[in-house]
């Protein structure tokens, strides 16, 4: 049986999800701020609508991928959304926003006979394309397992907890993302500096401890200078920003966190890297050592 799915923020991640949810034959809504960027999925079979109320008022899930939580809290609850869906249908929100905002959307929506699911997602747009993205996924389990069928062209959901999980666990990723970006940033210039053949260096640690993604796929956009943005520096700066605080919450510190956004605040300020790739953050350490020109 298919769904009808209603897909908020059509971005460098929405679009390629779109199209697989497309692909996987759901009957399927779109609405972007930017009428444009959701407009060339018409051709494909979406159907393009010209509000976000407009795009939930017959799904039986809608799904939001937007740039962070106050811009979700604006679309579901400023513009009409919540009170557009119906009764028994849920929300997934897929973007990348603090626990405690998700818990909060959750009662909210819940209030309204809503159902809501915190699931953010890592892989960047490489793994949107392909539908492998891991997807980490808080709130009821029923709610969950009714949107098996959504998640399968996706990627590979798990779900981690109750509401507010999803996006704890997203945290976490993200302060592992940032903090290996920097090592592999540091570990590529020290071989580049000493005369080494990074190709044959990131082949000679593969299946290693030190081997990652991160390293084959980041290692080599920094080896050949393509910062062209799969998963933007203002966006991993954010995600840092948001495990801070809710460390500062927790009462603990994450003294690697806290360096690494420093550097990463650095690129998407002064050094005007904001939109580049996160991988970018080798720019930042080639300026810091007086490599830029060279």
């Amino acid at each position: 049986m298919t769904t009808s799915i209603a897909l908020l923020g059509i971005g460098l991640m929405g679009l390629p999800m779109a199209r697989r949810l497309l692909d996987a034959g759901h009957d399927l809504t779109v609405w972007n701020r930017d009428r444009a960027k959701a407009a060339v999925l018409a051709a494909e079979g979406a159907t393009v609508a010209d509000t976000p109320a407009d795009a939930v008022r017959s799904a039986t899930h809608a799904i939001t991928m937007l740039s962070d939580g106050a811009v979700v809290d604006a679309v579901l609850f400023g513009s009409g959304v919540a009170e557009a869906l119906s009764q028994g249908a849920t929300v997934i929100d897929m973007s990348s926003i603090r626990p405690s905002q998700a818990r909060d959307h959750a009662t909210r929506l819940a209030e309204q006979g809503v159902g809501h699911l915190d699931a953010p997602v890592s892989g960047g747009t490489t793994a949107a394309e392909s539908g492998t993205l891991a997807i980490m996924a808080g709130g009821d389990q029923a709610i969950f397992d009714n949107a098996s069928s959504i998640f399968k062209p996706l990627g590979r959901a798990t779900r981690v907890g109750p509401s507010g999980s999803g996006q704890l666990a997203k945290l976490a990723n993200q302060a592992i993302v940032g903090i290996a970006i920097g090592a592999v940033a540091e570990a590529t210039l020290l071989v580049s500096e000493g005369g080494g053949d990074l190709d044959a260096f990131r082949a000679a640690l593969s299946g290693g401890f030190a081997d990652s993604t991160i390293l084959q796929l980041h290692g080599q956009r920094m080896q050949t200078g393509d910062f062209a943005p799969r998963g933007r520096a203002s966006v991993q700066l954010k995600d840092l920003d948001n495990i801070l605080l809710e460390a500062e919450e927790l009462g603990i510190r994450l003294p690697m966190v806290e360096e690494v956004r420093e550097r990463f605040a650095r690129l998407a300020g002064p050094l005007e890297g904001a939109d580049l790739d996160h991988s970018a953050l080798y720019l930042e350490l080639l300026d810091l050592n007086d490599r830029t020109g060279r």
